[in-house]
């Protein structure tokens, strides 16, 4: 065999891998885009080396021509998958510093979902308000109306009954009459029909005005419910925002982050009641429940599991200041719907003179509200994704204590 065509065989078995050599992997030199002079170079090179005839030097040179393929061209697909990572490259665990921030900030979420809910509420109270106004001027309106027109009856009457007189004046009834007493006894009556005349037209007048006053007032009333139902509407965006930021942000922990996270906020809690109960608070509270507060109490931890929903006042759910709204209205007194409601409006006691069925508020804005139940504990609808517990009285920041019946004697 000639040199020539040994030089022929060995360029054939370079461009020609035999079936299981592996070589596969690594797309042809044509099929990359032809301006790529970097890969051209080293096809060139690989080329050179492949001459060699050692099999070796060409897996290097297959090698190399893919790498810098992958580097050369950052967009293209391929179709065979990267290798996996190596098991050295694993990713870092979660530390309980990265929890703890996690949790603040889930914190902050639901508290400003807190926020947005006591606006919500507030608003619903506003409508609920305005509404009763509204209807009670449309019943308004409505009598007035119907007096409006039997007054227009009668002051028809009375203008016809005086045309019917023809118009003549007294002297003239004087002549005509046969009788000059039936004459005064006439003119009195006119008199008197033309005195009860002008007040009947005054009563028009002024029932005039009445409907006119009470129409002002639903137009009022109207505007102000409208602008309540833009502000439920603002509100009801705040909460969903932040509810689903705080979702999405527990959903990125895996399961065992997210019962880690449990313990890290059941620790706090606990680390925040032992600080509360060492300052012996517990010592100086001896405030027994009243009849009323009993009843609240009784009806708020029957609701123990129920869950948390935004804006809910039971039966089958509720927010933190629904749990505590409808516990004393079941108790036969009602109180504000809102937590920051409660806090302006009801009477504030020491946290040492706090009785069962007193409420808690919590937080410097007051957006979050808790029944004392007694031992140092409340009753409460804690967030979003919890239910109806107990916890201790001191395990979130006091603002300071309420009583809906100051006026009763436990």
């Amino acid at each position: 065999m000639s040199r020539s065509s040994h030089r022929r065989d060995d360029r054939r078995a370079a461009r020609e891998p035999r079936e299981g050599e592996g070589l596969s992997f690594c797309a042809p030199t044509w099929q990359h885009p032809p301006g790529n002079r970097m890969l051209l170079a080293v096809n060139q090179l690989g080329g050179g080396v492949m001459r060699t005839g050692g099999r070796g030097l060409i897996m290097v040179a297959v090698s190399v021509v893919c790498a810098v393929t992958v580097l050369a061209a950052p967009g293209t697909a391929f179709a065979t998958p990267s290798p996996p990572p190596s098991p050295s490259a694993s990713v870092p665990a979660v530390t309980d510093e990265d929890l703890e921030a996690v949790r603040k900030k889930l914190d902050g979420l639901y508290r400003a979902a807190a926020v947005a809910t006591d606006e919500y509420n507030e608003a619903e109270e506003k409508a609920k308000k305005q509404s009763a106004e509204i209807v009670r001027l449309a019943r308004k309106i409505v009598r007035g109306q119907e007096r409006l027109d039997d007054l227009r009856d009668r002051a028809g009457a009375a203008a016809a009954a005086q045309y019917r007189g023809g118009g003549l004046p007294p002297e003239a009834h004087l002549m005509l009459s046969d009788d000059p007493q039936e004459f005064l006894d006439g003119a009195g009556r006119v008199r008197q029909g033309e005195h009860a005349t002008r007040g009947l037209l005054g009563e028009l007048t002024r029932t005039q005005q009445d409907l006119e006053q009470y129409a002002a007032d639903a137009d009022a009333q109207w505007r102000k419910l409208e602008a309540g139902r833009k502000a439920r509407a603002r509100a009801q965006k705040k909460i969903e925002k932040q509810i689903e930021a705080a979702e999405r942000l527990e959903a990125e922990l895996a399961k065992e982050e997210r019962e880690r996270l449990a313990r890290l906020e059941a620790r706090a809690a606990r680390e925040a009641q032992a600080t509360w109960l060492s300052s012996g608070v517990l010592d100086e509270i001896r405030g027994e429940a009243t009849a009323q507060g009993e009843k609240a109490v009784a009806y708020a931890t029957a609701q123990i599991g129920k869950p948390y929903q935004w804006g809910a006042e039971g039966p089958e759910a509720y927010d933190c200041s629904g749990l505590t709204s409808q516990a004393w209205a079941s108790a036969g007194r009602g109180i504000p719907r809102t937590s920051q409601a409660q806090w302006r409006q009801l009477e504030r006691v020491d946290v040492e003179d706090m009785r069962p069925g007193d409420l808690v508020i919590y937080f410097g804005d007051a957006s979050h509200v808790g029944m004392y139940v007694g031992d140092g504990s409340v009753v409460h609808a804690p967030r979003p994704g919890r239910a109806v517990t107990i916890a201790g009285a001191g395990s979130m920041p006091i603002l300071g204590v309420v009583r809906p019946d100051p006026d009763t004697a436990a």
